[in-house]
């Protein structure tokens, strides 16, 4: 796949010029965001995501367009799993309800900054070492090990290293300032909660990506496709989040589900691994089935989810075994 520069250029201006319209229509007067508003706009990303597909399929082929949506779906798919972290982190700072659209739209642009470094460091890793398959199907089969067991354990939102240590040399203000992410206290510029928040939100997703992202390239090893990938994910996460608010505590069987894409892909990685590096004869998964298989778990996972929790109206994860 040879992505030209401009190609290049003009995917990160577009994602810009995405960004600022949001910041534009969506954004420039603060509000809370309702389950209506946001089931429009999670169709307006999706629409744009599949849009992309048909320009890959236009351009570069088929294959390179199957491969995108799997990875797409995959990481939609694994990053509901942040939902939960989000809303914690929300819920730990304090964040007015009509100020944690913005607090998400920076957060994201914050990931997926820190996203590319690891694309890059992913995409160098497989240039150079044709052994990197193997170290990314087990790390991903150790990480869907701990998707499983993890099912009910709640994420600590002070567990965030960095925006401690922010918090602990820089002046900090508790209290906020509308949308602002400085203020002034007792004559000194401080930072607010709303500048911190946007800094756990980020720098927390990046844990999330550590799986997340050698499992695109499980799907595929372009690194023009697993950015994109993961810039279309998060964009249309936001929205989701406020779209599943009040629904993420009935998806009782998420982390189950999680964790068996998380252990396919691993083997799937594996498989290519073996067969690109040894003589041996090793099935290669097609990417129609990696398709099939991520679509056929996210179903199975929501249906029993929902019927599990169909009268009792619990929002807690079952225990893990």
């Amino acid at each position: 796949m040879d992505v030209p520069a401009w190609l290049w250029g003009a995917t990160i201006v577009g994602l810009v010029g995405v960004i600022c319209l949001d910041l534009v229509i969506v954004d420039r007067h603060p509000h809370a965001f309702g389950p209506k508003q946001a089931a429009r706009w999670v169709v307006v990303y999706v629409t744009l995501a599949l849009l992309f597909a048909a320009f890959v399929a236009w351009y570069f082929g088929t294959t390179y367009a199957g491969q995108f949506v799997a990875g797409y779906l995959m990481e939609y798919s694994l990053s509901v799993d942040n939902l939960f972290v989000f809303m914690v982190i929300m819920t730990s700072f304090a964040v007015p309800a009509e100020l944690q659209h913005r607090v998400l739209l920076v957060g994201v642009v914050i990931a997926l900054a820190l996203r590319a470094v690891l694309i890059v460091l992913g995409a160098t890793l497989i240039e150079r070492f044709a052994g990197t398959f193997f170290l990314f199907g087990a790390f991903l089969l150790f990480t869907a090990w701990q998707v499983w067991r993890s099912g009910d354990e709640e994420p600590d939102p002070e567990g965030n290293g960095f925006v401690r240590w922010v918090g602990s040399r820089l002046p900090t203000s508790p209290h906020y300032d509308g949308s602002r992410l400085t203020t002034l206290v007792a004559g000194r510029r401080a930072l607010t909660p709303m500048a911190l928040v946007m800094l756990a939100i980020g720098t927390t997703d990046l844990l999330f990506a550590l799986d997340s992202i050698p499992a695109v390239f499980g799907i595929t090893s372009e690194a023009y496709l697993v950015f994109t990938v993961n810039a279309f994910a998060l964009m249309g996460l936001r929205q989701l989040y406020f779209l599943l608010q009040g629904l993420l505590g009935r998806l009782a069987y998420l982390n189950r589900g999680l964790a068996v894409i998380l252990a396919f892909i691993g083997v799937k990685l594996l498989l290519e691994a073996l067969h690109a590096t040894t003589d041996l004869h090793v099935p290669v998964i097609p990417i129609w089935f990696s398709l099939v298989f991520i679509v056929g778990v996210l179903a199975v996972t929501t249906a029993v989810s929902v019927y599990a929790t169909r009268n009792d109206g619990r929002t807690d994860t079952p225990a893990a075994s």
